[in-house]
């Protein structure tokens, strides 16, 4: 090999080596082809990538949840018109709606302009960043977190704070945040924090450390809770995914056998009876078809 080869081969690996630090090309998102985004990170840098298949469950497929489907329809219907509207937590039990309510809303209310960003929790931090990306956009953006929850001192948590709460810049009013989790404060809770708990003149006064876990869900302004549903409520919501799924009639057999499913899932909640009704409407529909096959 001559001096040349031997320096270009070495001229390749510097800039091999240079391009691996660079932050990569920021991928250029037309914000007018979905309604529905994720923002992901490519070498440390963001984008917001479309969701070309979101999902289409409306809001009339949600049972047992008709106080909380008012409020947060309400308030989004405020936000889509312009109105002042607030950010939302969803909080409690498994399974029993809170991420499928604000996906509905999103089918309900696209063709207003209404949008949804869906983050995940390590990536809170680019928050501002986010939000930066759809200023003065004329539709109105939901930045949607699931199943949120933070450990002590993670990052993310303090970026959500300032967006919640605004800091020397003006918050965007095109963008809301709403948030589900299954625990109201989001952050953990012991005992040892009670121990700070002073009494002065009478009045109760909490410790700083259990002021801070729960400042954050405070700087929510509408919280919804969900709770398990009954056997009735449960039952009611299988009926519905039986139909939904071509059988209109639920047996004394098929109530049977999703209360046995319930159950053994130590759950009565709508996901567990989405999940019955799939089961049992498959093995229906199979048992039909190796008699078709028979006859």
């Amino acid at each position: 090999m001559n001096k040349l080869d031997l320096f270009y081969n070495r001229l390749d690996e510097l800039l091999s080596r240079i391009e691996a630090v660079l932050p990569a090309q920021q991928p250029n998102t037309d914000l007018d082809a979905a309604i529905a985004f994720r923002w992901r990170k490519q070498a440390n840098t963001g984008y917001l990538q479309p969701v070309t298949h979101p999902h289409n469950i409306v809001l009339d497929a949600l049972y047992g949840i008709d106080q909380q489907k008012q409020l947060i329809d309400q308030n989004t219907y405020q936000f889509v018109l312009g109105y002042p509207a607030n950010n939302v937590l969803l909080t409690g039990a498994r399974g029993t709606g809170k991420s499928s309510l604000v996906k509905a809303l999103l089918n309900k209310y696209a063709n207003k302009g209404l949008r949804l960003i869906e983050v995940e929790k390590h990536d809170l931090i680019d928050l501002h960043d986010i939000v930066e990306r759809v200023f003065q956009r004329p539709e109105r953006f939901i930045v949607y977190c699931d199943d949120l929850s933070f450990e002590s001192d993670e990052p993310g948590y303090k970026a959500l704070k300032v967006v919640l709460d605004g800091s020397i810049e003006m918050a965007s009013d095109n963008v809301l945040i709403y948030a589900t989790s299954n625990r109201r404060h989001l952050l953990p809770e012991a005992m040892r924090d009670n121990l700070e708990t002073r009494h002065v003149d009478g009045d109760i006064h909490p410790s700083e450390t259990i002021e801070e876990r729960i400042s954050l869900s405070e700087r929510f302004g509408i919280w919804l809770s969900f709770y398990s549903f009954d056997q009735a409520q449960y039952l009611e919501i299988v009926r519905y995914w039986l139909a939904f799924y071509g059988i209109k009639k639920m047996t004394v057999s098929a109530r049977e056998e999703a209360l046995r499913w319930a159950l053994t899932r130590g759950s009565r909640s709508g996901r567990v009876a989405w999940q019955f009704a799939r089961d049992w409407a498959g093995k229906r529909k199979l048992h039909q078809l190796s008699q078709n096959n028979s006859m």
